[in-house]
Formats: structure tokens, sequence, C-alpha cells
């Protein structure tokens, strides 16, 4: 597996190694021991899969606040997304800055997004499937969100037109009046 460092420190594009042929392929997504051999020593407990009908959905920013904190291993099963993550570490000298990644069924890279971070993704194709890792159970009594179009953060999302939104992501708080529950830490 290759693993690229992206614009945040600690988000990482993991780039697994495809074997394929004439029927497909096969790519080993996930192996406890390489990625601890690599210094990614991440107890993943549940996985999540989420589906899109739409292109231009949006879901995000999300996170969960300690002590059910989440990291995420995201990719895309079926179709193609721009996935985002945001830091929101209060103190940290990348506090709301994003990095973005394309992740597709073609390209079968993943991002990793740890603690600290909010996420979200927009499909770019109709009928996009995401399927990620994380790091602690979904707690939804410790959900946050932070709005996904915050100027002050100014993802560019890719998305032509209005997206497809939740009521809850379209009430989400700009970072600016968000009380970060993270903490940066050297």
């Amino acid at each position: 597996m290759e693993i690229e460092k992206t614009g945040l420190p600690g988000v990482l594009l993991l780039i697994p190694r495809r074997f394929g042929d004439d029927r497909g392929f096969f790519a080993e997504t996930w192996s406890r021991a390489r990625m601890k051999e690599a210094g990614l020593d991440i107890d993943f407990v549940q996985d999540n899969h989420s589906f899109s009908t739409r292109a231009g959905t949006i879901r995000g920013l999300h996170f969960q606040a300690p002590p059910q904190a989440q990291a995420k291993l995201v990719r895309c099963g079926r179709g193609a997304l721009f996935d985002v993550a945001v830091d929101i570490r209060q103190g940290s000298p990348s506090y709301g800055q994003w990095t973005g990644a394309l992740l597709s069924e073609d390209n079968g890279r993943q991002l990793l997004v740890p603690a600290g971070f909010a996420h979200g993704f927009a499909t770019l194709v109709p009928n996009t499937e995401i399927v990620y890792k994380c790091s602690a159970p979904y707690a939804p009594e410790t959900e946050g969100a932070v709005r996904w179009d915050d100027p002050d953060i100014g993802i560019h999302w890719g998305v032509e037109g209005d997206p497809i939104l939740s009521e809850k992501d379209t009430l989400a708080p700009r970072l600016a009046d968000l009380d970060s529950p993270f903490r940066y830490e050297v």
C-alpha cells in the first residue's frame, strides 16, 4: 500500500495495490499489521456504508466529540466522490484549513481522517457508495457539525448548481460559532 501525505498533518491518502485481470481486481484495503508497520495504529471498531442516489449530494461536515471521537478511513465502493477533512483542533497551526481528495471505484484511493477533523463528502456521479471504517462507535449524543459552505473555510466541492443537503447540514453552525471539543497537542 502506498501512503501519501496531504496538505494537513495526519490526513493521509492510502492507495492500495490492485491485482487485476479480465475478471476484475483484488485489493487489500486494510491490514492492521501493515498499517502498524507504517505507524498507523488505529483500532477500527465499526464499518459504515452510505449510498447517495443523486450526484451533487453533500454530507457533512460531521464529527463526534470525545470520548467518542472518530478517526475514519473512507473509500468509494461505487461511483465517485470528493472527500474532505477540515482541521477543527483549537490551537492547531492548520485550524480551519481543509484538504480534499477524489475517491472513486476506479482509483481505489482511501482518505484517512484522524479524530479532531470534521469530515464530509460530495457525490460526483449518481448512485455513489461510500464505505468507511470508524475508530469509535456511533454515539449521537456526541455528534457535531460545521457548515458545509462556511466562507471562512472555503471548500470547493466540485458540485454544479444547488447541492442536495439534509436539514441537519443546512442548519450546522459556522466554524467561528463552534466551541470545538478538540485541542491541538504537539
